[in-house]
């Protein structure tokens, strides 16, 4: 456990050299990489979400791949593709950017259903399926993905099937004016970012996330995330509840935030404190598609907390 702490705590200082002012982003990004999930940030273009995922990327010793998504993308740009060799006479496979550790996938809703589906397998089972063939990825894999909001210029709606495979969903914001005022002074991504050594092997990744993993959750913090569940699926303002992926996600989510704190055992405020951040974007509000459905979401599950008995 201290050793644990030793590597999170230099990890975390590493990323926030560059990414100033916003330490519970920071965090929800750490706690997604513990829990083995995947990170989907959105908020308006320039408050530093390539910043925040490039930085995470760097301060690990793992491959990186940046994909900027766009509307005349194809999937096999991020999967990869078949070539015939004159040299082989058979055809080759070449893979492509999402054989890596950390993806960004810039501007995901910029792209199409048909390339966002795309990303699917690999997000949920870890591995691409091509031409009859399946080919696992390396661990730790993980995909951060950024997007504007979604009214904006040139935007596709991201589908339940593919919101629901990202462990955590969670907006930046602008900065208080005295980060932003460091910001300017010291320009970080511009004079930090690209000198930034990683703090971390890979082989530490892997350690930490099985550590989260081994993390002790109580029966009734389990009965306590269910009963959470339960109530966003009799909802009467909620067409869609949290499924049973959804309510694994946040278990996993809380046991990466005890070990974050220090602990090996998970308290009922790590469960409270993420269920905004791991069940906002998995259930659809009665106001679907229109503005402001996530904060009607949002409050929705608050006033579910509220009326949920913790476990004690």
């Amino acid at each position: 456990m201290e050793r644990a702490q030793r590597l999170l705590a230099d990890l975390r200082r590493n990323i926030e050299r560059v990414f100033v002012g916003k330490p519970e982003a920071v965090s929800n990004v750490l706690i997604a990489l513990l829990a083995r999930g995947h990170v989907l940030i959105e908020d308006m273009p320039g408050v530093g979400k390539t910043i925040l995922a490039r930085s995470l990327a760097m301060s690990i010793d793992c491959s990186f791949n940046r994909v900027q998504l766009t509307p005349d993308l194809l999937p096999s740009d991020i999967i990869g593709v078949s070539i015939f060799s004159e040299r082989s006479q058979s055809f080759e496979f070449v893979k492509g950017p999402i054989f890596t550790h950390v993806l960004l996938a810039d501007e995901i809703n910029r792209t199409t259903p048909r390339t966002q589906a795309a990303l699917l397998e690999s997000m949920s089972e870890s591995q691409v399926s091509v031409d009859g063939r399946t080919y696992l990825l390396e661990r730790p894999f993980m995909v951060v993905a950024t997007q504007n909001p979604h009214d904006f210029e040139g935007t596709y709606f991201l589908p339940e099937s593919q919101l629901d495979r990202f462990t955590i969903r969670l907006s930046i914001g602008y900065p208080a004016r005295e980060f932003e005022r460091t910001i300017l002074r010291s320009q970080p991504g511009t004079n930090v970012l690209p000198g930034l050594k990683p703090v971390m092997h890979r082989d530490d990744v892997v350690a930490l996330q099985d550590a989260a993993a081994a993390v002790q959750m109580d029966d009734a913090l389990v009965d306590y995330i269910l009963q959470i569940a339960s109530r966003t699926r009799d909802h009467d303002m909620l067409q869609a509840g949290v499924s049973p992926r959804g309510s694994l996600a946040l278990s996993r989510a809380a046991q990466a935030a005890a070990l974050l704190d220090g602990r090996d055992y998970v308290i009922p405020d790590d469960i409270k404190n993420l269920v905004i951040p791991v069940f906002a974007h998995r259930v659809t509000g009665k106001s679907y598609m229109q503005d402001g459905q996530l904060a009607e979401t949002e409050n929705i599950l608050r006033a579910i907390l509220e009326e949920t008995a913790v476990p004690t």
